[in-house]
């Protein structure tokens, strides 16, 4: 099965590390490309490149004042994959309380040693 185009799937998308540091940088607040190619120490090209690819996906949200272009991360768009990753948070928190409560039967003395 052929994996989806990043420009038309979030997920292939965030799977490029520096779009998600792009995403984390921008939940705050809305920044300009300069803003973030001096925050995050990226080139201005690949920082637009990248920009375009969260645009076209709908992570992000862009609004022009002036002459400048103000990008923002898109709550509702990361909503979805944030729904999806709480299955395996459900997972692991369940796995973390059976190891817990493992351990203390052992410190207890009630468990197998």
């Amino acid at each position: 099965m052929a994996r989806a185009a990043t420009t038309s799937d979030p997920y292939n998308a965030i799977a490029e590390p520096r779009r998600r540091e792009i995403l984390a940088f921008l939940v705050v607040d809305e920044k300009p490309v300069g803003d973030i190619v001096i925050a995050l120490k990226l080139d201005q090209p690949s920082v637009s490149k990248h920009l375009r690819v969260l645009r076209e996906v709908g992570l992000v949200r862009m609004r022009r004042n002036g002459r400048h272009k103000l990008y923002k991360t898109n709550a509702d768009a990361i909503k979805p994959m944030y729904e999806w990753t709480k299955t395996f948070e459900r997972y692991w928190t369940h796995q973390l309380m059976r190891v817990k409560e493992r351990a203390e039967e052992k410190a207890r003395g009630a468990g197998p040693a």
